[in-house]
């Protein structure tokens, strides 16, 4: 939690749950990231948090963007964003978005499919294409499956079909996994892509652009290293497999952004046991999965929780929303203790929750209004 945060929680009676973003801190990691990775351009993955203020922020430190639809792009364009530095980085768009991205400009478009591609030749003609490439996401404790990107071998096939079709291909792109610990799934995943750059080189094909994705960590529980570590791991990828003869970089930084920016407040609703014997307490807050903890999902992503009893006799605890439905339970398998002293009305805080939290939480489910965004 950052001073200011801190400060802003102190004096302010603030009706929770609220995720409370410092945009300083947002501002110190764009700066952070480009001073140690200098050769990248840095398209902030708006999905992440697409408060404007986080937007505008970020635009008037000179970044550029990675949208998913046609709403971000809106998103963007209102906070003066030119479409020069706005990319379509979604492989899965409907052809009339294409289309109105197009017309507004946008010249930088994500493909994976051959399905993909025919609506970009369609209705984009000219635009800059690159075709995202499945990797290995081991590290990650967010990984993204294989719903994105397709093997070196159609990706080979449809770069050519790009170049034929009237497009301009411009690179190769590929995701480690969001939360990626292990600094070395960037060397493995240039390792594959480096080969196709090269082989389309033989095919006629020049590519210009390599897209590392996103991946770098906020801090939650677990260590994790800084960033300093992972743009040196990078940039040693970088030139083992392209040695000094580099291509153009793209990151698209969302977590690592804005997520050790952002600390939600929230409230005991509940304690309570469900047998007199049972040793774990269930602690109910007023945020769950549904207002903006779809990251717990499978316990997959595990926030730190801080209140004012800290360090007095805890116990252990499951932790779970308020909301009528079975599912709605943060951790249980998980370990997690809270202190004995805790009791509802309490606040808790949620700690590094500037990312991925307001942009899940539902609309009205259960009545409970979307998750609050205050910027400071």
């Amino acid at each position: 939690m950052t001073d200011r945060i801190l400060n802003y929680l102190k004096e302010n009676d603030v009706e929770t749950p609220v995720l409370i973003m410092d945009l300083d801190a947002v501002e110190q990691n764009f700066r952070q990231l480009r001073d140690y990775l200098p050769l990248a351009r840095i398209f902030y993955a708006v999905k992440a948090n697409p408060a404007p203020q986080v937007v505008d922020r970020l635009f008037n430190l000179g970044s550029s963007f990675d949208t998913a639809s046609r709403g971000e792009i809106e998103l963007c364009m209102s906070q003066g964003v030119k479409a020069a530095d706005i990319s379509f980085g979604n492989t899965i768009k409907k052809e009339k978005d294409i289309a109105w991205a197009y017309g507004k400009g946008v010249r930088l478009f994500a493909f994976d499919s051959e399905a993909e591609l025919q609506k970009l030749a369609k209705v984009a003609p000219g635009a800059r294409v690159f075709c995202r490439v499945l990797v290995d996401c081991g590290g990650a404790e967010w990984p993204l499956s294989k719903k994105f990107g397709c093997s070196p071998e159609m990706a080979r096939d449809l770069l050519i079909k790009a170049k034929k079709a009237g497009l301009d291909p411009y690179g190769l792109s590929f995701h480690v996994g969001s939360q990626q610990t292990d600094l070395e799934q960037w060397d493995r995943a240039l390792g594959r892509t480096s080969q196709l750059f090269f082989a389309l080189q033989e095919d006629g094909v020049e590519l210009k652009m390599i897209n590392l994705g996103g991946g770098l960590p906020a801090r939650y529980r677990s260590e994790v290293a800084g960033v300093k570590e992972y743009a040196l791991a990078i940039m040693r990828a970088m030139t083992k497999h392209f040695g000094n003869d580099l291509p153009e970089m793209i990151i698209e930084p969302g977590r690592s952004m804005v997520g050790d920016a952002g600390v939600i407040q929230s409230e005991v609703v509940l304690i309570s046991k469900k047998d007199a014997a049972d040793k774990k307490r269930w602690v109910y807050l007023d945020i769950g999965k549904f207002g903006g903890m779809a990251e717990t999902m499978d316990e997959a992503i595990k926030y730190r929780f801080r209140t004012k009893l800290d360090g007095r006799k805890s116990g252990p605890v499951i932790i779970a929303g308020p909301t009528c439905d079975s599912a709605d339970i943060l951790y249980e398998k998980t370990e997690y203790k809270m202190p004995m002293e805790l009791k509802v009305g309490d606040k808790v805080e949620i700690l590094a929750t500037g990312a991925y939290t307001s942009s899940y939480s539902s609309v009205n489910f259960n009545g409970f209004a979307p998750l609050k965004t205050v910027c400071i």
